[in-house]
């Protein structure tokens, strides 16, 4: 409520119109306070001051991975890896960060970020602006332990041709294999060109066979009963033949997960008061215009492949009853970003909360 009624005020005023600079500006202080296992520790002591403490019975195991509560911060907010420790102490279940590219890249020209504040939306046309594998690699390697599983979100740099998108993403893997509880294989966003294409069947099939292979590699080497999980996030704009395909080629090569959805580019369920100019920005839109195709894709990937490929659901999150609809279409955990711009630091306690009135079954 303070979050809403007092510093939002501020982040979205006259003073906060330069977006990215605010998030910046909010991600510099996290990443302070994650270096003092002190701060950290009045962080979580904070949330539980404003928010209540964390309900019992939350816990679920997925992909083989322990997680403390459902609900996850998406890649895309700490992209370098700076901040885990305060955002797991704000309630996330887990954290993925990146998207980590194999080579450092300052992504697309700014302005590159835009509240939509009458739709609760973003869009974003960022470009995987990241320090690269290498880098992010070696700050992980400095990091205590966290908490909560860490994912690290994959991406193609945009100076690899996709013909050699294959050695892109093993290069990257290769560098932050150890650092990563699970990784997730971003070929759905909007904003590289040509990226999307390696959702086709036969150029997804190419790249996730070589990394499932190289974590079967890496995991007989180190003795592992299983290799860690490689997740593959789904664009909100593929069709229903081509989710399907995503679906038997994931299962063919051994795939552990689905993330459904990334950020989309349609513009249908904006609503009239967002400003043309607004609403004809280049880039992908998230938030609440997303929640239900978001369902609607996975509950059509949950039909398609069951039990056999859990389902991180991902769009528009911002109050119980969305969680709910996202696990009654078959999502086994939720991730969030703009709720968590919108609604604040208290947003994944107030959510597991409200969901613990109504226990959700755990799918394995």
């Amino acid at each position: 409520m303070i979050y809403r009624r007092a510093i939002r005020p501020l982040f979205f005023g006259v003073a906060g119109r330069d977006v990215e600079s605010i998030h910046e500006r909010v991600l510099g202080g996290l990443a302070w306070t994650s270096r003092s296992a002190a701060l950290t520790r009045a962080v979580a002591l904070a949330v539980n001051l404003a928010a209540g403490e964390q309900p019992r019975g939350m816990e679920r195991e997925i992909f083989g991975l322990r997680f403390p509560n459902p609900i996850g911060l998406a890649a895309g907010f700490d992209k370098n890896a700076v901040a885990i420790p305060a955002l797991a102490a704000l309630g996330f279940g887990f954290v993925e960060v990146g998207t980590v590219t194999r080579h450092a890249q300052p992504g697309n020209p700014r302005p590159r970020l835009f509240r939509l504040i009458s739709d609760a939306a973003l869009i974003n046309r960022m470009g995987f602006n990241n320090e690269g594998a290498e880098a992010v690699a070696r700050r992980l390697a400095r990091q205590r332990p966290r908490g909560v599983p860490v994912g690290i979100s994959l991406g193609k740099s945009k100076i690899t041709p996709l013909d050699e998108a294959v050695a892109d993403y093993l290069g990257s893997l290769d560098l932050l294999y150890p650092h990563g509880d699970y990784f997730a294989v971003n070929i759905s966003s909007p904003n590289t060109p040509g990226l999307r294409a390696l959702q086709e069947r036969e150029r997804l099939d190419a790249l996730v066979a070589a990394l499932v292979g190289r974590l079967r590699e890496r995991a007989a080497q180190e003795g592992r009963a299983a290799p860690k999980p490689l997740l593959v996030k789904v664009a909100p704009d593929l069709e229903d033949s081509a989710l399907d395909d995503v679906v038997e080629v994931c299962l063919d090569r051994g795939v552990s997960g689905l993330i459904a959805v990334n950020t989309t580019i349609a513009r249908d369920a904006l609503s009239a008061w967002v400003p043309r100019t607004l609403a004809e920005q280049t880039g992908g839109l998230s938030g609440r215009p997303l929640h239900m195709r978001a369902v609607e894709v996975t509950r059509r990937l949950h039909q398609r492949a069951g039990d056999r490929l859990p389902l991180i659901g991902c769009g528009g999150v911002f109050a119980a009853d969305d969680a709910r609809r996202l696990f009654d279409a078959g999502a086994s955990l939720i991730q969030l970003y703009t709720s968590f711009i919108y609604e604040g630091p208290t947003i994944a306690r107030r959510l597991n909360r409200a969901l613990a009135s109504r226990r959700q079954p755990a799918r394995v």
